[in-house]
């Protein structure tokens, strides 16, 4: 059942990368884009890596979705706006998927098919649980200084957004 699964959510995620490349709306593309990341956060559940499969939804699909469609409607983009594109730009388009495609050839010539039988699987590896032990006890010093740089971070943001100070 869980392989049926992930061959499932697998092809939502490929269709959905596709229909992105080859979609004509822009709008459209940036929608299948979404579906592509919830596809993602489904494996990494289905992997037993909950955490990643939440940070997977926040980040990617809320927070720069949202953005990507904010800045697509700021735009305004017209079909007459496509037509005034170059050929040579669609050529080198064509040329580095080309040589992109040449490469991943290459790549999957060079790999071995090898089978390995795991006897022990640790089920609770990708818990968030096992994740927070780890985190705030092995690394709360460098926790703690990432959220400082954060902190650190916003408060330069706001004084260089802000008109007067």
């Amino acid at each position: 059942m869980d392989q049926f699964l992930f061959f499932l959510v697998a092809f939502l995620a490929v269709a959905s990368a596709v229909y992105f490349v080859f979609a004509k709306n822009p709008l459209y593309a940036i929608l299948s884009l979404i579906v592509t990341m919830f596809s993602i956060a489904g494996m990494y559940v289905l992997l037993n890596a909950q955490f990643l499969a939440i940070i997977q939804i926040i980040v990617y699909a809320g927070a720069i979705m949202v953005l990507f469609l904010y800045i697509l409607m700021m735009l305004n983009l017209n079909k007459e706006d496509e037509s005034k594109k170059s050929s040579s730009l669609k050529f080198i388009g064509v040329f580095t998927a080309g040589l992109l495609l040449i490469g991943l050839l290459g790549v999957f010539r060079g790999i071995e098919q090898k089978h390995v039988v795991v006897a022990n699987v640790d089920k609770g590896v990708g818990l968030t649980k096992n994740l927070g032990r780890l985190l705030f006890n092995e690394y709360v010093l460098p926790f703690e200084l990432a959220s400082i740089l954060i902190l650190a971070g916003i408060v330069g943001a706001v004084l260089i957004g802000k008109k007067d100070l």
